[in-house]
């Protein structure tokens, strides 16, 4: 394990060189990978997305190519690009489809030779179902709109002794900030420009999923977040809550889409010896976003190098935390790494 003066010495030596290069739709203009050329280019919030009609696997599977970015977006705004950001996903989802592949499914193709640490992930481009599907076994305290917290801070200033959210009927008095639900919620929320929690049964009234298809995938989330749980909790931490991303496969299967139980998609906290939450400052330590939601001071602040480099330090100890095992980080210039494993991947299933 890289202990924290390594960890420090690695972004302030690394951090700046990792984070330079080109976007993918740069290295496709300029014609680096002619096997994508023409290929549309989705750029996304922290992720960029390549397919085309002709972009297929041997037996006529169509690809979605899914580049990670260093970028780190919180409250819908792009703050900087934070060293080995995208290289400790990669890990942290690599790790944790390992434990739920076979409950969730997955769009992922594997390709041998590819690291886990490759920032192409290469996928079966799915009909995507347009849900957030969230689950919450804590009500964490969090800045974000659509959380359980601020709903519940709302219905608290509101005199009320009840909410309803997500389709859950919900005791007010009997929560409590970052204390644990009375049972696993899902509490789905919209894919639109600005998100919103939704009852499930807008999700059928608006053709987004079937009743059958939302009752697969709720009940399949629900399996694959004891199966994490438990190896978070042999880890010393817990499973706080989590989003995934689903779709329609060839075969008409629901199976997963994008990262899986990534810190930048799930908190996990820390337990203490006695298996006591873990806290620091009055709050749970934590492995997640939420730590650089904590230092946004305005609207449209972009992160400072000291700050970014700050947060790459977390998110290292975090992964080694969330593993068990050592970070070992891909020290080649970012477009080498890009190109090398686009063509791999290319060569592996075209």
């Amino acid at each position: 394990m890289l202990n924290d003066n390594e960890i420090k010495e690695l972004v302030s030596d690394y951090g700046s060189r990792v984070n330079e290069g080109r976007t993918i739709k740069q290295i496709i203009e300029d014609n680096e990978i002619p096997k994508l050329a023409g290929a549309t280019v989705l750029e996304g919030k922290v992720s960029d997305s390549v397919f085309s009609d002709s972009l297929t696997t041997s037996d006529g599977v169509p690809i979605r190519l899914m580049f990670r970015g260093n970028r780190i977006s919180t409250h819908d705004v792009n703050r900087g690009a934070i060293p080995f950001k995208d290289q400790v996903l990669a890990q942290n989802h690599d790790y944790m489809l390992s434990l739920v592949k076979d409950t969730l499914g997955s769009s992922q193709f594997a390709v041998e030779g590819l690291l886990p640490s490759s920032t192409v992930i290469p996928a079966e481009n799915l009909n995507l179902l347009m849900v957030e599907n969230v689950q919450r076994m804590y009500m964490a305290e969090s800045s974000t709109s659509t959380s359980l917290y601020q709903h519940w801070l709302k219905a608290k200033d509101e005199g009320l002794t009840e909410m309803e959210y997500a389709g859950h009927q919900i005791d007010v008095g009997s929560l409590t900030p970052n204390g644990k639900l009375p049972y696993l919620m899902d509490t789905p929320s919209t894919k639109d420009k600005v998100d919103r929690t939704i009852d499930p049964s807008y999700l059928f009234e608006n053709g987004i999923c079937t009743e059958a298809q939302y009752q697969q995938l709720r009940n399949a989330s629900i399996m694959a977040f004891g199966i994490v749980s438990q190896a978070m909790r042999e880890k010393g931490m817990v499973l706080v809550d989590t989003k995934t991303e689903h779709g329609v496969n060839t075969s008409n299967q629901i199976v997963s889409a994008d990262e899986l139980y990534t810190m930048d998609s799930s908190r996990f906290w820390k337990l203490a010896d006695d298996g006591s939450l873990m806290e620091r400052d009055g709050k749970p330590v934590s492995f997640s976003k939420e730590f650089a939601r904590g230092m946004v001071k305005d609207v449209n602040m972009q992160f400072s190098t000291e700050q970014s480099n700050e947060i790459a330090e977390r998110y290292i100890v975090g992964l080694q935390h969330l593993t068990n095992t050592a970070f070992e980080p891909d020290l080649r210039p970012r477009d080498q790494r890009i190109i090398e494993s686009t063509n791999l991947i290319l060569d592996a299933l075209t």
